[in-house]
């Protein structure tokens, strides 16, 4: 699931309490996909937005999305494509996580033998609002519909053997090889390897169509099957 990261007024101060934590809790951001919630420093109007998502960049956080903030006030700035997600129009909507704190280390159980990983996860079912699949493994196939409010994340490609809503988020740990695939688009998000694109800027023809999406040096690329 994508993390939402809500900075708060004053802004320094919340940066300086994220930095404690994240060093506390090494490693919790790496690799997983965040989106930025700015509504509380937009009802102050004291930060510049960009500076936000900037000093956020800095740590290495991985931003495939902004809500709560004028777009507009991005213009001119290298975060100007970066646009706000909409709500999912239904279901629950994508939960805050706070950093967690660091716990005592227990002490280790024997070490039982590991299954080998799997490769792909298929799902033989429709995805409904409000759900997330998450495998970071490989791949993941899915038969049948992904629902408005509902996320597929994948280490690997994405199949979606029917109408794909929601979001999906290919080559999440720097897979950028990987594809999605899918046999109906009318997604809300796209995203593979941290770079992504929203429902506005399909181009002309792809909704509704049989898609594949890939990188194409850095820039994400969508293409007809048919």
């Amino acid at each position: 699931m994508a993390l939402i990261v809500a900075p708060e007024p004053p802004f320094d101060a919340w940066l300086v309490a994220l930095d404690q934590q994240m060093q506390r809790s090494a490693g919790f951001f790496a690799g997983r996909p965040v989106v930025v919630n700015l509504a509380a420093l937009a009802e102050t109007e004291d930060d510049d937005p960009a500076a936000v998502l900037e000093a956020l960049d800095a740590r290495d956080l991985r931003i495939i999305g902004v809500e709560g903030a004028d777009t507009a006030l991005l213009r001119g700035t290298r975060w100007a494509n970066t646009l706000a997600i909409a709500p999912a129009r239904e279901g629950r909507a994508d939960r805050a996580v706070d950093i967690p704190e660091p716990q005592a280390e227990a002490p280790s159980p024997a070490p039982k033998p590991e299954a080998p990983p799997r490769a792909a996860l298929l799902i033989d079912r429709a995805v409904r609002s409000g759900q997330s699949i998450v495998f970071e493994e490989g791949d993941v196939t899915v038969i049948g519909p992904v629902a408005s409010g509902a996320e597929i994340i994948a280490g690997g490609s994405i199949h979606i053997y029917g109408t794909l809503r929601g979001r999906a988020i290919a080559g999440l740990l720097g897979r950028p090889d990987a594809r999605i695939f899918c046999r109906k688009l009318a997604a809300e998000l796209l995203a593979i390897d941290g770079l992504y694109r929203t429902a506005d800027h399909w181009g002309d023809g792809l909704h509704g169509k049989a898609v594949q999406i890939w990188l194409d040096d850095k820039t994400l690329r969508l293409a007809a099957l048919d």
